[in-house]
């Protein structure tokens, strides 16, 4: 069996940012789809990347993955890492793995060794959009109501800049108490950071919401400052979470052998893909340190691939489904998934369980990100 074609499809679900599909064909019928992670205006540099890479699948054994990831890093990006060329390789990995499990006639996690359970845990992401703790917490009301029993959300107002006022700490620890009370003791409630606060700051606001008791304090500081890191997880006590922005598991590696985090949530779609996913959470296994992977990408292919590298994953917690793109992602869905009380049942399916609907694709078309004004020097001034 060998390559003979791989199609980028970046698509607009209506809300958020564009998501990127990567079709991969061969020459006995058989296709496989995978994802890449995207982030507004740099989507079409790691379209641009799949094509480069193209050029040298085509006429591979989409079953030598292992040597494909090997060449990619080491040949093509001579070991550059960078965000725009792990989002490519991953979502053309996916798609490989989705082409050997459906060779085989069988999901990839039983190609991975077979599943340690038989259903994920999930929480909701992309549900809030108010700026109120009250707009909060009506709106996490809403999610409780369809069954979730973990949330996650991020609090903190302005742009993400490390040095913040005491009002806008304030604000944020305001919003996680407001949700708390609003949902009351047994749900899980997640706090994103998006790595824009100071150490000082992270721990200041950190123990104003400890009271709360988060199920965790994700990317307080900047993923790479990992002293930083260690320095909040000493002092807060709330479990804390990095990974997102972190990319193959060389990258993890000092994570766990700092022990800067008490949780890693690598994103299938940018780190490497399903096996250098599975491989993240065995080195973190010893460590005692949970992944939950992160899943800012749609509920269709990027959770599919998830669901089957959590089903092998001894450590794993719970992984993100976001609301927001849902009802697209189940429309471009042949065979859509479909969380039941905060939990997505494993696929029996072969590959990675699931396949688009080609003809839906038009319906939703790339959208450039509205151009943005750059902050000059005079409007810092609000912030100050």
């Amino acid at each position: 069996m060998k390559i003979t074609g791989v199609t980028p499809h970046l698509l607009h679900p209506g809300v958020g940012k564009n998501l990127l599909f990567v079709k991969i064909e061969t020459d006995e019928g058989i296709h496989g789809w995978g994802e890449s992670y995207t982030q507004s205006d740099r989507d079409m540099t790691v379209v641009a990347h799949i094509e480069q890479l193209t050029r040298y699948l085509i006429g591979r054994d989409p079953m030598h993955i292992r040597h494909f990831m090997r060449w990619a890093y080491e040949d093509f990006a001579t070991k550059r890492s960078a965000m725009d060329f792990w989002c490519a390789v991953s979502g053309i990995e996916i798609a490989l793995w989705d082409i050997a499990g459906k060779a085989m006639d069988q999901p990839v996690y039983n190609l991975l060794g077979g599943p340690v359970r038989p259903r994920i845990r999930v929480y909701a992401n992309g549900w809030s959009g108010g700026s109120t703790p009250d707009e909060y917490a009506k709106a996490a009301v809403s999610i409780v109501d369809r069954g979730f029993t973990a949330m996650k959300f991020d609090p903190f107002p302005g742009p993400w800049r490390p040095y913040v006022d005491h009002a806008e700490l304030e604000q944020a620890a305001a919003v996680v108490n407001a949700i708390r009370e609003a949902v009351g003791p047994h749900i899980e409630l997640l706090v994103e950071v998006h790595r824009r606060l100071a150490p000082m700051n992270a721990i200041r606001v950190g123990k104003m919401m400890e009271a709360a008791r988060p199920y965790w304090f994700e990317e307080p500081v900047p993923a790479h400052n990992l002293a930083g890191m260690r320095e909040v997880r000493d002092a807060v006590n709330i479990p804390i979470v990095t990974g997102e922005a972190l990319y193959g598991k060389e990258e993890f590696r000092q994570v766990c052998v700092e022990r800067a985090a008490d949780i890693l949530n690598p994103d299938i779609c940018n780190c490497g893909g399903i096996l250098e996913l599975t491989q993240i959470a065995s080195m973190a296994e010893p460590f005692q340190i949970a992944v939950s992977p992160h899943g800012w990408n749609s509920t269709s292919v990027g959770a599919a691939a998830a669901i089957q590298a959590s089903a092998v994953m001894p450590n794993f917690l719970i992984y993100e489904y976001m609301v927001h793109v849902e009802a697209f992602s189940q429309d471009i869905s042949k065979n859509p998934i479909r969380p039941d009380g905060g939990y997505i049942e494993l696929p029996t399916e072969p590959g990675i369980g699931i396949d688009l609907d080609e003809s839906k694709f038009e319906k939703y078309p790339y959208k450039q990100f509205p151009a943005r004004d750059i902050r000059t020097v005079e409007d810092e001034r609000q912030y100050q």
